[in-house]
């Protein structure tokens, strides 16, 4: 199954660059390229990528308000995930906040874009722990502890569960940590993204900083 990626950024350069990497793989393709994020709603409309590899500053829209657009306007909106020069960017955070799956280095190895395609198109998250903990610090309520998230009814379990998605641990990882089967922690996983209305595990985790219930350290 081939998995369709629309490319977004105002300089050619990297979009070629991108392209090159993208087309190298047999089971994915560019299907086609914007240079602003004004132009991504009605790219999406007609191209119907998979995933949006999206640059998070641009001229005239750029990738959160994009990201936004898109979340809150489709039903079964692409994966986003935003590229970036600085990875402590505010953007970034905001991009995240708005939807996107997680980020990419503008310096990004061409096997890491490759898997990060793979992986989002596949359902799962881009978690870079150490990175979102330090975006975070700058925007979680610190004083604001796990009362609110207490509406969410979640589960001791499932409270473990979301901590050890926010270390960046995989269904298959925290599984051997807690001692369960796969298939149980995927369960838990998907009871706690319900409860917290998020879309995937970095939604999860920016609501877990957020809300106060992880405290950001450092």
């Amino acid at each position: 199954m081939t998995i369709g990626v629309l490319l977004v950024d105002d300089e050619q350069l990297i979009r070629a660059g991108l392209r090159a990497i993208i087309d190298s793989e047999p089971e994915l393709t560019v299907v086609g390229e914007a240079g602003d994020g004004a132009e991504v709603p009605g790219l999406v409309a007609k191209l119907r990528p998979d995933v949006v590899l999206m640059d998070v500053r641009m001229p005239a829209v750029d990738g959160i308000r994009a990201t936004g657009h898109l979340m809150s306007t489709m039903d079964n909106p692409p994966k986003v995930v935003v590229v970036t020069t600085f990875e402590n960017d505010d953007y970034v955070y905001e991009a995240l906040r708005a939807g996107a799956s997680g980020f990419l280095l503008k310096r990004a190895r061409p096997e890491e874009i490759v898997s990060a395609v793979r992986t989002v198109s596949a359902g799962d998250s881009l978690l870079f722990p150490a990175a979102i903990r330090r975006l975070a610090a700058t925007h979680a309520d610190a004083g604001a502890g796990q009362d609110r998230l207490a509406g969410a009814g979640l589960t001791e379990r499932e409270s473990e569960v979301l901590r050890l998605v926010a270390k960046g641990l995989s269904n298959v990882e925290i599984a051997g940590e807690l001692f369960l089967g796969v298939q149980t922690v995927k369960t838990h996983v998907g009871n706690l993204l319900a409860k917290l209305g998020a879309r995937d595990r970095t939604q999860a985790v920016i609501k877990a900083y957020e809300s106060g219930f992880i405290k950001p350290v450092g």
